[in-house]
């Protein structure tokens, strides 16, 4: 099956990806948590989930105060994904989370449905966030762009 996007950064229309970036703001204002979205057409070579530990990393998402950031990495014409959580968040909520995330979002990639899919995606992991760190309007700040990363 082809995809039928011309280029990386057009791989959802701007309504799609509005609604991505509207679904982390959402998510963000009740947590100290941060989340990004990073796309790119291939995963090749390597694991998805490496591949999201080097972005995830090179993005400096491990440099937020409470290590509570979550990157959702998803390699559109591959069909591949993964989801790395820092250190706070992971210890929080276990791998076991972040396998279901995994099968929700999978389950979308195959109806291709991909910005429906992300947008769950981002707002469960806003809950889990919300559960563990909580939103303190006294301290909180944006740490992190909101804006989706598109990679290669």
């Amino acid at each position: 099956m082809k995809i039928p996007f011309l280029s990386r950064k057009e791989f959802f229309s701007p309504d799609e990806k509005n609604k991505i970036v509207q679904a982390i703001r959402l998510a963000e204002q009740q947590t100290s948590g941060e989340i990004r979205v990073y796309v790119e057409s291939r995963c090749r070579f390597v694991h998805p989930l490496d591949r999201a530990h080097e972005i995830f990393f090179g993005l400096n998402m491990d440099q937020t105060e409470a290590r509570n950031a979550v990157l959702v990495y998803v390699a559109i014409k591959d069909r591949q994904l993964a989801l790395f959580g820092d250190k706070g968040i992971h210890e929080k909520v276990g791998e076991q989370f972040w396998n279901e995330k995994v099968k929700i979002i999978l389950s979308h990639m195959h109806k291709e449905s991909y910005a429906e899919g992300i947008c769950r995606i981002v707002g469960d992991i806003g809950e889990a966030l919300r559960t563990h760190f909580p939103f303190d309007r006294g301290s909180d700040k944006n740490e992190l762009p909101d804006d989706i990363v598109f990679g290669r």
